[in-house]
């Protein structure tokens, strides 16, 4: 039993770096589609996780490529190998907005400007 010291599994290093570890296999599921009104690019998640109803996209706007899944899931590793230490420690903390303290804050990866993660 544990009293005050017990951390939840979802926020546990052993849970989060075993999430990890499979994380990129999930880029085949993203392709690029292309907003028919603004004509913005953007890449995503066209699959539906388990239980889980996607939006209303028309497919005619994706542009399914699998090369372009494989160029992802392989940057998604170089990443995640880069950054493993911060990614777990920002979940573990349930710090706010990891997407973008992850990527502007702590890998300098992305540019600052106003943006949706609601991915991660």
């Amino acid at each position: 039993m544990c009293l005050n010291s017990c951390i939840p599994l979802a926020r546990s290093e052993t849970h989060l770096t075993e999430l990890l570890e499979n994380v990129c296999t999930k880029m085949s599921d993203y392709s690029l589609y292309v907003d028919p009104e603004t004509q913005e690019k953007n890449y995503i998640r066209f699959a539906p996780r388990d239980n889980e109803q996607m939006g209303s996209f028309d497919f005619n706007n994706f542009q399914f490529n699998p090369e372009n899944s494989e160029h992802m899931k392989h940057a998604c590793e170089s990443i995640v190998e880069e950054y493993e230490d911060e990614i777990i420690s920002l979940f573990a903390q349930e710090a706010d907005h990891v997407a973008d303290k992850l990527c502007i804050e702590k890998s300098d990866l992305c540019a600052r400007i106003p943006s949706s993660h609601s991915e991660l």
